[in-house]
Formats: structure tokens, sequence, C-alpha cells
């Protein structure tokens, strides 16, 4: 009988969701506001202030989403090792998960080198005006590309989720062991060998 893992979902996908929302409405509402504050001095403030109040809901959010991910992931254990197609989903969305990691910390390296601009013009949050220094302007320049990044790898965990979620429907996983048990030597590499004296 299989058991019921409510509460390892529920922070695995909220936390998921949130870290995708919180990133994408970053990218598209404060970063895009800051553009409009009337005088270009206060603009890189603005946006510092808006991503420090965000940074730990983000943080909490992140932490609840590995801790019902490792929760599911040990209570699955099994059959991401045999159901055909979870194994790749699996290692697929712990590679994406870490590249989202370090995109997230290194965007925050970068929006505390662009707060130092506190007093300097700059066009918008991620974009630097032409008299903006240039450890300034590059970091910008860095960060306009992790703005959309964020978003993109994010909402790419959600999806492999859903698709978690799909493989374990009955028919996904009986498609998923017959297609083991078809080739054999897979599920023979992946047993323990015992030494027999």
């Amino acid at each position: 009988m299989l058991s019921r893992n409510t509460v390892a979902r529920s922070l695995h996908d909220l936390g998921a969701a949130a870290w995708f929302g919180g990133s994408l409405m970053g990218a598209i509402g404060l970063n895009g506001a800051a553009s409009e504050v009337r005088e270009p001095q206060d603009r890189a403030r603005v946006a510092a202030s808006g991503w420090a109040k965000w940074a730990p809901v983000n943080a909490a959010a992140i932490g609840a989403h590995l801790v019902g991910g490792g929760a599911l992931l040990y209570a699955n254990k099994d059959r991401a090792l045999h159901q055909s197609g979870v194994k790749a989903n699996t290692i697929t969305k712990l590679a994406l998960t870490g590249v989202a990691l370090a995109a997230t910390a290194y965007s925050g390296v970068l929006g505390a080198k662009i707060a130092q601009a506190d007093g300097q013009p700059v066009e918008g949050a991620t974009d630097p005006d032409p008299s903006t220094s240039h450890d300034v302007a590059a970091a910008q320049q860095q960060l306009h590309y992790l703005q959309w990044a964020l978003p993109a790898l994010t909402g790419a965990i959600v999806i492999l989720g859903a698709q978690q979620g799909e493989q374990q429907r009955p028919t996904q996983m009986l498609t998923g062991l017959a297609s083991t048990l078809a080739h054999p030597g897979q599920l023979l590499s992946q047993l323990p060998i015992r030494e027999h004296r």
C-alpha cells in the first residue's frame, strides 16, 4: 500500500512555486518598477530595498522546497531506482536545482553590489546609466540575464515536479516496471552482489 507524503509534497511544491513566482515577479514587477522612480539616484536603492524584503521569504521557500524534495526522494528511492524514466527525471531535477541555487546566490551577490550604488544614477535595477560606475554597471548587466534565467530554471523545476507526480499514476508505474523488466541487465546491475563463502 502506498503511503501519503502530503506534508513533504506540500513543502516541495509550495517552496518551488514561491521561488519561481518571486523571481518572475521580481524581474517583471520590482525591477520594472524601479525604472519608473523619478530620481535616477534612487532607483538602485528602491530595487535593493524590495529585494532585501523578499530575501527571507525566498530563503524560506527554497528551504521548504529542499526539505520537501529530500523527504520525497527518500520516500520514493526504490521507485527512482527501478521505474523507467524516474531516475532520469530525478537526476535532471537535482542538477537544475543545483544550478538554480547557484544562480540565486550569485544574484544576491550582484544585488548587494548594486545596492552599494545608492546615489549613483541608473536607468533601472538592471540597466546602467552612462554615468554609472564600471563595477555597478557590470553587476547590472550580469543581473539583467540572471533575472530571466532564474524563472526559467525554477519553472523547469516545477514542470519536472509535475512530471514526477504523473509518473506515480498506476498506469505509469506499471509501464515503467514493464520497461525495466524488459531490460533485465539494468535491473541486475542495480542489485547488491553478495559473496558466498
